[in-house]
């Protein structure tokens, strides 16, 4: 927890820093740690590109939120990449985190990973309807397989993908979600 804390007190002494690129898998992060990291990664101000690897570390709900508070000050982001696999982030987990990330004005790319998460149906809906504000975006690579976002979620996801008019590139990964026959049809009336 601390770590992180050391972490981005270091990183944040780079003021002129565009690219970030940091893996933290499997560290014991948690909840505590993110808060760390999101407030230290937000005084990185010239960022143009963010991947940020931090699968299996327990950051939950709280973790999350904490994470991406500071996004809203990322004006020069045009790339995200957030792999966040098997952190037990739940539909609030999803909520805050495309809140936070429908702040950057500026997305072009974004990457989430959220494999192996608590996301459901619910969480869909709020990821689609998170999507759908991110009005600069053009690729979107969206992993939210085993999560069990059934037919409806689906649904609320591709209500949200639609929306974003200026996308060119979409890579999405929803295997083990128990989308059903329907959520096969709202996948291809979504695509088409």
């Amino acid at each position: 927890m601390n770590g992180s804390k050391y972490l981005v007190e270091g990183i944040a002494k780079c003021v002129t820093l565009t690219s970030l690129y940091l893996s933290l898998r499997n560290n014991s992060i948690g909840e505590n740690g993110a808060k760390y990291l999101g407030e230290g990664i937000a005084k990185c101000i010239t960022l143009t590109s963010l991947n940020l690897n931090l699968t299996y570390n327990s950051i939950g709900e709280n973790g999350t939120k904490y994470l991406v508070e500071g996004f809203a000050i990322f004006t020069t982001v045009t790339d995200l990449n957030l792999n966040l696999w098997s952190n037990s982030i739940d539909e609030n987990g999803a909520k805050y985190l495309v809140e936070g990330i429908a702040k950057c004005a500026t997305l072009t790319s974004l990457n989430l990973g959220l494999r192996e998460d608590s996301i459901r149906e619910n969480g869909a809906k709020y990821l689609g309807e998170g999507i759908a504000k991110c009005v600069t975006l053009s690729s979107l690579d969206l992993n939210l397989s085993e999560n069990s976002i059934g037919e409806n979620g689906t649904k609320y996801l591709f209500e949200g993908i639609v929306n974003c008019v200026t996308l060119i590139s979409l890579n999405l990964n929803i295997w083990d979600n128990s989308i059903g026959e329907n959520g096969a049809k709202y996948l291809g009336e979504g695509i088409g």
